[in-house]
């Protein structure tokens, strides 16, 4: 059976209201912003079921939702002006100067999408893989972070299914973090819920706006280039399939008392523990040489690290990926506690001298990642976060039903972390894999058993 094709109904660009100010006009980026430039946008999205109500009232529904949705993102744009800006690079010759600031004036504005597709949410739901068409419901398909020069750092599309509305959301990586960016999404929906209010501009976390750099440097970072060419790749992910996998609170919590007990500890955290068992089980998965070298990464923030600590508020980049390796064999003849004490010291031992000694480096010789830098057929890289709010997000549909996200970053070995949907510690896990290895873990005995669900519907 064919799958309908996405109908694009409508686009408009939408600005901060009330308008900002002109000193509000230039925002710089700091070195990890500068770091993602050749990274793609972070593309996350909620899935929601439609409100059951009469026929008479459905055709109203859609329109309804999409007037205050753009009204809400016009007053969401006020306290995040970033995001409705452009890049601009500016270069001078005599004396050599190559700087990349977001201009937050001279802009239409972030995008907004509406779209349609004929499926309904158990076909998103229901399937083993998570199905390729969700790609299509996120806006930058394959943009990296340096196209925002042209195209919008911020696109919102809603696409209307026929029992569901998915609310996609496609923010230019360079503006910011998984912090950042839930930070974002979590005000966007405070203000669509605050019926009481035309015009809020009082909110729970309001973003900081302040760059951080290093004493003595910023907020301009001269770059040693002189056309973009020479820092942007343009990466394609290969054939992957992509799975959700569940692991319940209870699920946590043995996984983490095994980890603790087996290493003779209790400073290992949960998310350590679920980490080292992935990196083991996808290892074994992918049944490498025993001598080789294999790696485990993970997306840590650098904001509690700092002495003294930055906000959580801060709207910016402040992420770093720490990383722990062994070798094959090492790594598949100890046990689980092994494999997380090694992540859990690597963790620990990220403090503010790490944190500032790798900007300092940095900024002796600035670079911009490319995935081809950090991608390697031995590596897990764990990335997102199952404590960011994901499902405390409602737009007058209820509770989300799932959290998905887009072709954006994707790569073998790359595993995405949620909260799951019913909360209470539990952690969903989107596991990207080349096929043949996806085929190894589902019969992983080690993995298997901690999984409480592959797959659900609503």
């Amino acid at each position: 059976m064919s799958i309908p094709s996405l109908k694009f109904v409508s686009e408009c660009f939408i600005k901060p209201h009330p308008p900002i100010e002109d000193s509000n006009q230039i925002c710089y980026l700091a070195p990890w912003d500068i770091l993602m430039l050749s990274a793609h946008y972070i593309q996350k999205g909620l899935l929601f079921k439609k409100p059951t109500s009469s026929p008479v009232n459905q055709p109203y529904f859609i329109e309804n939702l999409l007037k205050k949705l753009k009204h809400t993102l016009s007053l969401t744009l006020f306290h995040f002006y970033p995001l409705s800006g452009r890049l601009v690079t500016k270069k001078t010759q005599d004396p050599h100067s190559y700087t990349v600031f977001v201009d937050c004036i001279n802009s239409p504005g972030a995008k907004f999408i509406y779209a349609t597709l004929d499926i309904t949410i158990d076909d998103i739901l229901s399937p083993i893989d998570v199905p390729p068409i969700v790609q299509s419901f996120f806006d930058h398909h394959k943009a990296v972070n340096h196209d925002g020069h042209t195209m919008s750092l911020l696109s919102i599309q809603v696409t209307e299914l026929l029992d569901g509305v998915f609310i996609g959301c496609s923010v230019n990586h360079s503006l910011g973090d998984g912090t950042a960016y839930w930070n974002f999404f979590n005000t966007f929906s405070e203000i669509f819920q605050d019926d009481t209010n035309t015009n809020p501009l009082s909110i729970s976390h309001q973003p900081i706006h302040n760059r951080w750099f290093p004493e003595g440097y910023g907020p301009i970072i001269n770059l040693p280039f002189k056309h973009h060419n020479e820092f942007i790749q343009r990466y394609e992910a290969p054939i992957l399939r992509e799975r959700i996998f569940h692991f319940s609170a209870e699920s946590i919590a043995k996984l983490k008392a095994k980890a603790n007990k087996y290493s003779n500890t209790n400073r290992i955290s949960s998310f350590q523990s679920l980490s080292a068992l992935v990196w083991r089980s996808i290892t074994r998965a992918r049944q490498l040489q025993q001598d080789q070298k294999t790696t485990c990464n993970l997306a840590i923030n650098n904001r509690t690290r700092m002495e003294p600590p930055i906000p959580e508020d801060y709207f910016g980049n402040l992420i770093h990926a720490v990383s722990t390796d062994t070798t094959v064999k090492e790594l598949l003849e100890n046990d689980l506690g092994w494999a997380a004490w090694k992540v859990h010291l690597a963790v620990a031992n990220h403090n503010d001298k790490v944190v500032r000694g790798s900007v300092e480096k940095w900024l002796e010789s600035p670079i911009v990642v490319r995935i081809d830098m950090i991608l390697d057929p031995s590596t897990v890289m764990m990335g997102s976060s199952p404590r960011f709010n994901m499902y405390g997000n409602e737009f007058g549909m209820g509770k989300a039903l799932a959290v998905r996200s887009g072709y954006a970053n994707k790569s073998d070995g790359k595993v995405t972390s949620y909260p799951g949907q019913e909360g209470g510690g539990s952690i969903d896990l989107e596991v990207c894999l080349s096929p043949d290895t996806m085929m190894v873990l589902e019969s992983d005995e080690e993995f298997i058993n901690s999984v409480s669900l592959f797959n659900h519907s609503f």
